[in-house]
């Protein structure tokens, strides 16, 4: 299944995807794809109905991001080796973790804010896993089953906020706006294989990046199972797990987001994002 939530910022409506590509109201089911709904059981059940029963949406309407109520967003850096190799970093040994504050979340199509001092906002596409059930020293062979889904998240960064201040990456990783989800979020069962994605993002037409997540340093089940290991995961926790090489701090010169640039990206068949970038 294909799930999203549409509507105004804070009013957005649960809906799933049907497959001629009509937007179906399931408000009447379920409250929204927070934690609770997004458990095997309740999945399962939402399988069952006949979606051509569900009031249809305007195709117009706002989408906002796939999950609401994310209690953690956590990130993994340096997670493919094209993209290590291009930025001149060690492999790492084990995954590079960090966070980005839940207040960054928003749509996948909302605008993108250059925050204020800022001048040099970059971007990477990557692959968003959805936990769906509490994960607590989870082993690597039994990690999928604890993702209900998987999304597209554009991990927007502040490169000198990140990199050349002191303290932590999550200055440069946190500002309004800079963690677009979704359009949405689609149930791993339709994801055959989370390694075989190819994954794509341009500014202004001209391509930017291009990869595949076959390129992963660290696989999808041990990402899951090594977090478990220093910190439970709660159902609607979300992890963004690294970009793939052509991000604009490694362009010779550097390139970086400015007022009026528009971003496109995309993941195969999990959907694709537009962001106009205006000024904070």
């Amino acid at each position: 299944m294909k799930l999203l939530r549409v509507g105004p910022a804070g009013r957005e409506k649960p809906a799933i995807l049907d497959a001629d590509g009509h937007i179906r109201d399931v408000s009447s089911l379920i409250d929204d794809w927070d934690g609770p709904a997004l458990a095997d059981a309740v999945l399962d059940q939402l399988r069952k109905i006949d979606l051509a029963s569900l009031p249809i949406l305007p195709a117009a309407s706002r989408v906002g991001p796939c999950v609401a109520g994310v209690g953690k967003f956590i990130c993994i850096g340096l997670n493919y080796a094209d993209h290590a190799a291009e930025t001149g970093a060690a492999v790492p040994a084990e995954p590079v973790v960090f966070f980005k504050a839940t207040s960054a979340i928003c749509g996948p199509n909302d605008n993108l804010e250059i925050p204020r001092r800022s001048e040099k906002t970059d971007w990477e596409v990557e692959l968003g896993i959805v936990i769906g059930k509490q994960t607590k020293y989870v082993r690597e062979e039994d990690a999928l089953d604890h993702i209900a889904g998987y999304c597209i998240i554009h991990d927007v960064s502040e490169r000198a906020f990140q990199l050349e201040g002191t303290g932590q990456w999550v200055k440069g990783k946190s500002a309004d706006t800079f963690g677009p989800i979704g359009p949405w979020l689609v149930t791993r069962d339709e994801v055959a294989d989370p390694h075989a994605l190819s994954m794509w993002l341009d500014v202004n037409g001209e391509a930017m990046q291009r990869g595949s997540t076959s390129t992963m340093i660290f696989s999808v089940p041990h990402i899951v199972s090594y977090l478990s290991q220093f910190m439970s995961l709660q159902p609607g926790d979300v992890i963004s797990t690294g970009t793939p090489p052509g991000v604009g701090l490694s362009r010779t010169p550097p390139r970086y987001l400015r007022s009026g640039d528009v971003v496109t990206l995309g993941i195969q068949g999990l959907g694709d994002q537009k962001q106009l970038c205006i000024d904070a």
